[in-house]
């Protein structure tokens, strides 16, 4: 995805549906805000297709820009694109670009990303480590040419993916610091971003480590898969609320001058229909996809993210991600952020958090015009909720408004315009507070889940919440059958343990199922490796539990896929599952 920014004279280029054109600047058009540099929360990418050029984004950008948007990820500014032969430089087709987007007073950054075809010494598809001067040559030229327009430069897209076989996160060191040192030199005000696919921040933490250190102003992650629990399960907010503190953890232990950096969702989203799209009973797939655009700004700001960048405007490449449909026509997801930009302004201040009915994450702001609350329930069983005084309840998909001193709160969120003084005040005495998940789990020396008519979750969460309540009673005693969809998944609240490697034990109450068939229980744990298989436990018998117990000295558990570990589905009985800290 890429943008471009500047500031244009008495002509504006125009979007029209056969390309653009040159045309005076009408009095609706100057009336555009002017372009920005400090990012505001309420960012917009998009996928290549939607974004090679200046005819490209012409088709979707006025209609971002007519909801307050101010920020789009980056331009075109691949290095094939801008150096398609050796030594040669193609720039017409980025300031033609650079000149619309700035014409729509929208500010973009630029993305050091490719291998060009004439680049012999690397593979297509890899990290150009065979020729640094090349690309050291490229970064510089690039940024050079842009300088006073592209203030934010992020190098490479969502590494690992886009490299080699058996290229490294010390490979990708590489290239930033070779980078880093080039854009500096070329504009020392630019902003340098390091980057990583989903929430590799275990990949983040081995490149710092390699070198990186130093060589970067900010950090990109794309974490659709963590967002999307929160979607797809009620109740596992806290796994999308944890990544800034936990890859400032991995900041204020590999590189502590940078923890306070900035950090962009330079991509994030969630499908309007097809196989990428959250089944949620009662919603429909548009409506659910507005549903996560409250939800990932609102808790994205919460926990200090700078600026969140959707994916995307208009469908594209990617399939049907965008806020407007591939004819344009907005999806309820557009209409939603519009409101969210009206009520909260450009730059929101988080003010806290509170825990309505004890139970309902709300959110507080000082938004455009006074206080603004979103809220929503915590599961998908609807609860009245009593705000003391009568409010404004914004519907965020259509704008409707009502004034009422309750509501039925449900999965789908609520603006609240005008929260009263009493809930302000105490989402302020809980903003330095950490998230809670059921409790604060913090200083416990252990976490648990026990199975039974329904699940007993003491800091450690299945991916199934209680979204399946086909928990299953065997041997006369509460348990869950390893089998079960989602029961198998394990997220530990952040709170007790996320980056940090302490030595753990993870022990499993297990037993054969009734027909006792042989089973064999194995464990997938996030290390500071990736996700690595333990040994695996053969389970004796059906006569009686069995503690299957892991001693581990290399858990990294930072949620990259949403989870921390997984136990094998099989024929086997669960009761309980519980992780101990042994430095406690």
């Amino acid at each position: 995805m890429k943008i471009a920014t500047g500031a244009l004279g008495v002509f504006l280029l125009f979007a029209s549906g056969a390309g653009v054109i040159d045309r005076p600047a009408t009095a609706q058009e100057a009336a555009k805000p002017e372009r920005t540099e400090v990012l505001s929360p309420f960012g917009i990418g998009s996928c290549h297709s939607n974004n090679w050029g200046a005819e490209a984004d012409a088709r979707w950008m006025p209609q971002m820009v007519a909801i307050g948007i101010t920020n789009n990820r980056t331009c075109n500014t691949g290095w094939s694109e801008v150096e398609p032969e050796e030594g040669k430089w193609k720039w017409d087709a980025l300031d033609k670009q650079m000149a619309y987007l700035d014409g729509q007073r929208i500010a973009y950054g630029g993305m050091f990303n490719g291998t060009p075809k004439w680049n012999t010494k690397d593979k297509r598809g890899t990290l150009p480590v065979n020729n640094i001067e090349g690309w050291s040559r490229y970064c510089s030229e690039i940024v050079k040419h842009s300088k006073g327009r592209v203030k934010y430069w992020e190098i490479w897209n969502e590494p690992p993916n886009g490299t080699g076989k058996d290229q490294t996160a010390a490979d990708y060191a590489k290239i930033v610091v070779a980078a880093y040192d080039a854009a500096k030199a070329s504009d020392p005000d630019c902003l340098v971003g390091i980057a990583a696919k989903s929430v590799a921040i275990t990949y983040l933490d081995q490149a710092l480590q390699a070198g990186a250190k130093g060589h970067f102003d900010y950090v990109t992650l794309h974490p659709y898969e963590v967002s999307g629990c929160a979607i797809k399960h009620p109740g596992t907010e806290m796994v999308y609320l944890q990544i800034a503190s936990t890859l400032r953890k991995m900041l204020a232990a590999r590189d502590p001058a940078k923890v306070h950096c900035p950090i962009i969702f330079t991509e994030i989203g969630h499908a309007a229909a097809g196989q990428y799209a959250a089944r949620v009973a009662g919603f429909s797939d548009p409506d659910v996809q507005a549903h996560a655009v409250v939800k990932y700004y609102a808790m994205g700001i919460a926990q200090g993210i700078t600026c969140i960048q959707w994916f995307e405007g208009m469908d594209g490449d990617s399939g049907p991600m965008g806020l407007l449909d591939g004819k344009a026509q907005p999806r309820p997801a557009y209409g939603a952020l519009a409101q969210m930009i009206k009520l909260f302004g450009p730059h929101p201040t988080y003010l806290g958090w509170v825990l309505l009915n004890d139970k309902h994450y709300a959110f507080v702001f000082q938004g455009a015009k006074g206080t603004v609350m979103a809220t929503w329930a915590s599961s998908k069983t609807a609860e009245n909720v009593d705000f003391g005084k009568a409010v404004q309840i914004v519907d965020p998909l259509t704008g409707t408004t009502t004034s009422a001193a309750t509501c039925s709160l449900t999965i789908a969120p609520i603006l609240v315009d005008g929260v009263p003084d009493g809930l302000v005040q105490k989402a302020k005495a809980n903003k330095g507070k950490p998230f809670p998940w059921g409790g604060d789990y913090t200083g416990a020396k252990s976490v648990s889940v026990a199975f039974g008519e329904k699940n007993t979750e003491k800091g450690l969460h299945t991916q199934s919440a209680e979204t399946i309540a086909a928990d299953v009673l065997a041997y006369g005693g509460g348990a869950r059958v390893g089998s079960v969809p989602g029961g198998n998944v394990y997220m530990v609240d952040p709170n007790f343990l996320s980056y940090t490697t302490v030595p753990i034990e993870i022990t499993v109450v297990v037993r054969r199922n009734a027909n006792n068939d042989p089973a064999k229980l194995t464990l997938t744990y996030e290390s500071t490796s990736g996700y690595k298989k333990a040994d695996p436990f053969e389970v004796p018998d059906n006569e009686k539990w069995h503690n299957a117990t892991w001693k581990i000295a290399d858990a990294q558990f930072i949620s990259q896929w949403a989870y921390n570990f997984t136990l094998n589905s099989g024929k086997y009985v669960v009761q309980s599952v519980t992780v101990t800290r042994l430095d406690r």
